[in-house]
């Protein structure tokens, strides 16, 4: 089994620190906004790792965190009046809630920022004595980065580039505008905790690292988070830690890709932010997650108005062709290695989800073909299908429940206006008028839908 390292830039075979066991983090969402659908994709992949390893015989303990003290989260208790630890309560509690509807299990292990105070302090503690971190007369503690030789060594960068990169504040009272917050003096009116240095909150950069000391001890085998946080956040999660242990921090430091909407990046202020809780709305969330997975997880994804329509029409046609067989033929039981072993290859390779979705149409074609044979082993192909691609969340369904899902959603998404031409469309081919149906398909066609004919009737669908 191979991993793409991101601090060695390659795919490195996977040994963990203690035979048979794998610690693993990822860092989780700052609680200050509704979850979207790059938290999804990020909370899945990780979901998936941990699955895949734990299904190749590892003891895995698999850690997030949730940031519910920072200053985005502090802004938006001023916003609303609500309590900045009250706030954040209550989007753990949406976060969880639409978590499970896309159907990301929970970590073993929950971590929060708030609940590990005292271990962030000790931490910092420790990293002044050493000379790594001094405080500032104004309350302020910092990290020396000229303290760390190493400093740069996950993202690349130079020094130069360092600095594009962070907001340098209070550049008057550091050693290096390159130095960032350990712990930062309160301010009037924000949440705050007494420490050795004054009232204040931890940086945001302090907290993975204590609580994945806190969790987990000096080392661990497998972090994770999306690229947008090797710098500076992951960078700076070595520094501190390794200076403070004087130990390799993380053996696989692994990446997953940003989305994108319709080619630009997804962001608030450019409004094309899609939550998870609206998509799960129109779509299934097995579907949702197919369309992610068919991405390898390095990869961005850019989400098109079709991404999530096709990847239903998909799941749907997969799940007609269960059904049929499981009708016809019942739903087996001894299943069909060489389905697993492949799907093993493919996930082996750096879990590469991609590559192991794109055999579905190969076997499902397989499956048909059985089917109009008259072959009941059809029914353990399937059988293995679904074994083996719910460790992907997909398949977990019966396939009644899901048709019948699918069609819900469809019934809740489609204007009237557009079902009312998608039926004189039909009408109009029952009727052998074939100049009108064309017509009218055109007509659906410009304004966004189309239309999937079968033997028992129709389907129509957003582009």
């Amino acid at each position: 089994m191979r991993i793409y390292n991101t601090l060695t830039r390659q795919k490195e075979e996977f040994v963990p620190l203690e035979e048979g066991k794998v610690k693993m983090y990822a860092c989780g969402i700052t609680v200050s906004g509704e979850a979207h659908i790059g938290h999804g994709f990020q909370a899945l992949i990780y979901d998936i790792m941990r699955k895949y390893l734990q299904k190749k015989g590892y003891e895995v303990k698999y850690a997030r965190n949730y940031t519910d003290v920072d200053d985005k989260i502090i802004a938006k208790s001023k916003e609303t009046g609500i309590p900045a630890d009250k706030y954040a309560e209550m989007m753990i509690e949406k976060t969880d809630k639409v978590m499970r509807e896309l159907d990301v299990s929970d970590p073993d292990v929950w971590l929060k920022a708030t609940e590990n105070i005292g271990n962030i302090q000790d931490f910092i503690q420790k990293l002044i004595l050493s000379g790594h971190a001094y405080a500032a007369d104004s309350g302020n503690v910092y990290f020396d980065v000229s303290s760390f030789p190493a400093y740069g060594c996950l993202s690349n960068r130079s020094p130069e580039d360092m600095l594009d990169g962070v907001r340098v504040e209070n550049a008057d009272e550091k050693r290096n505008p390159a130095d960032f917050a350990l712990w930062k003096a309160a301010k009037e009116g924000e949440i705050s905790w007494q420490s050795p240095w004054g009232e204040g909150r931890p940086g945001w950069h302090i907290e993975c690292s204590a609580m994945n000391r806190a969790a987990f001890g000096e080392q661990i085998d497998i972090h994770g988070g999306g690229r947008d946080l090797i710098f500076p956040h992951h960078e700076n999660e070595i520094a501190q830690t390794e200076s403070l242990t004087g130990k390799r921090f993380v053996k696989y430091w692994t990446h997953n890709g940003l989305i994108k909407v319709n080619g630009q990046k997804m962001s608030k202020s450019l409004g094309n932010t899609l939550l998870l809780e609206d998509l799960l709305k129109k779509y299934t969330n097995e579907a949702i997650k197919l369309a992610l997975l068919e991405t390898n997880y390095r990869n961005d994804i850019n989400i098109t108005d079709s991404l999530f329509p096709e990847a239903e029409r998909h799941l749907t046609d997969f799940y007609r062709v269960i059904k049929t067989v499981e009708d016809k033929f019942g739903k087996g039981g001894e299943g069909n290695p060489e389905i697993d072993e492949a799907f093993d290859r493919c996930m082996d390779d750096d879990f590469n989800t991609a590559l192991a979705l794109s055999q579905l149409f190969g076997l499902f074609k397989k499956v048909s073909a059985k089917v109009f044979a008259g072959d009941s082993s059809a029914a353990e192909e399937v059988y293995q299908i679904r074994k083996t691609y719910s460790l992907l969340g997909i398949f977990k369904k019966d396939a009644d429940e899901y048709l019948k899902e699918v069609e819900e959603k469809n019934k809740e998404d489609i204007p009237a206006e557009i079902k009312e031409l998608a039926e004189k469309r039909w009408q109009a081919k029952k009727n052998r008028d074939w100049p009108l149906a064309d017509s009218l398909r055109a007509e659906l066609d410009g304004k966004g839908y189309a239309v999937k004919d079968s033997k028992d009737g129709y389907e129509v669908y957003k582009k």
